[in-house]
């Protein structure tokens, strides 16, 4: 047992006095090549494992054959573990040069190239990885593109919806001015008419950006569905009957909610508003609210005949009209492409979400909120 406790401390003894002067390697090699830090962990294997075993064969008083024996295998060993040690980091160098080239197509319009085989289970995760970044930042890339046109349109549309009534409301000025208004009670009339319409205009817009700056504070109380819905009716009526629109009750349960109330009846409003428009004379728009799964699911249901498939997904985007501009005014014109991104915007302030799809002869924008959580009271 002594015995065999010498070998090992001498071993151990020739090891470290290896590793001890092969200790400024390890800073001489920071920033080195992979290959070439296998290849001096390799050399620095097999020169301890030399050390160790001269000192226990000079110990043990071996004959001259014998240790030439010894060293012979030593040998034989080391350099076999040292050209595989080569071969193996020449092998991870190049698979780490390879990726090195794939990353810098990361976020470019192509897409991320990954390597095919990465030679080391790291490498493979660090691709994965790569081409994950690069796919977020493609998708960063086309919803700020989406931004950018939403912006663009919504410049376009509000710089045209400001253009008619202000040329109307100089017009009429200056025919006020002149004196060659005939009914002047009349121009007045309609120029308050265009007043609210700009109006109308600049609070969307404020309303649009207090919800783009995450600003917009909701006062929450529990309420039932059935009185939003009504209230909501109640202030779209009378464009429905000069519309010759039918509002109809698809059903209407007494779901409680808590919400906003001020800000979900004006979610329902924009989509009332924006149906009847859409729907032409004698045609029907139903309101319904049922519960599914927890959630309470509004849903406003009209006849404008469908949107097409390739505009469905940005009927919310900001600025978008359609071919029948359908965003919503107060007066039943057509607006800068405000209403519908406000019905987002408030709709997902509370946690909720907004979709429409094609049903029937028409649409059905859906409202999807969370349930208060206990019966109405």
């Amino acid at each position: 047992m002594t015995d065999l406790l010498v070998i090992v401390g001498l071993a151990a003894l020739g090891a470290a006095v290896v590793g001890l002067c092969a200790a400024p390697a390890v800073r001489v090699l920071r920033r080195r090549s992979v290959a070439l830090s296998l290849f001096a962990v390799a050399a620095l294997a097999v020169a301890a494992m030399a050390a160790g075993t001269v000192a226990v064969a000079q110990a043990m008083f071996l004959s001259g054959h014998d240790l030439g024996v010894v060293m012979a295998v030593v040998g034989v060993s080391g350099v076999v573990s040292l050209a595989a040690a080569l071969l193996f980091g020449r092998r991870i160098a190049a698979g780490s040069r390879e990726l090195a080239r794939s990353a810098r197509t990361v976020g470019s319009e192509g897409g991320f190239a990954a390597p095919t085989e990465p030679p080391t289970a790291e490498l493979a995760a660090l691709s994965r990885a790569l081409e994950e970044t690069s796919g977020r930042l493609a998708e960063a890339r086309e919803r700020e593109r989406a931004l950018d046109a939403s912006r663009r349109e919504l410049i376009a549309g509000i710089s045209h919806d400001l253009r008619t009534p202000l040329a109307g409301l100089r017009a009429m000025a200056e025919a006020l001015e002149d004196g060659v208004a005939e009914d002047t009670e009349r121009y007045h009339s309609r120029m308050r008419v265009e007043v609210e319409r700009l109006a109308a205009m600049v609070d969307d817009l404020f309303e649009l950006a207090r919800i783009e700056a995450g600003a917009l504070a909701l006062t929450l109380s529990r309420v039932s569905v059935y009185d939003l819905v009504d209230d909501a009716l109640a202030g779209a009526r009378p464009l429905a009957r000069a519309r010759g629109v039918r509002l109809v009750d698809g059903g209407v349960a007494p779901l409680p909610v808590r919400v906003d109330a001020q800000q979900i009846t004006r979610v329902l409003s924009n989509l009332l508003v924006n149906a009847i428009r859409a729907t032409p004379a004698n045609g029907t728009v139903a309101v319904s609210a049922r519960d599914e799964s927890g959630r309470v699911v509004l849903a406003v249901e009209d006849g404008c005949g469908g949107i097409p498939a390739d505009d469905l997904a940005r009927v919310f985007d900001t600025g978008w009209r359609g071919g029948a501009a359908r965003t919503p005014r107060a007066d039943g014109e057509s607006g800068a492409g405000l209403g519908l991104a406000i019905v987002r915007g408030i709709v997902e302030a509370h946690e909720g979400r907004a979709t429409v799809r094609n049903a029937g002869a028409g649409c059905r924008f859906e409202v999807e909120l969370p349930a208060a959580g206990a019966p109405a009271g």
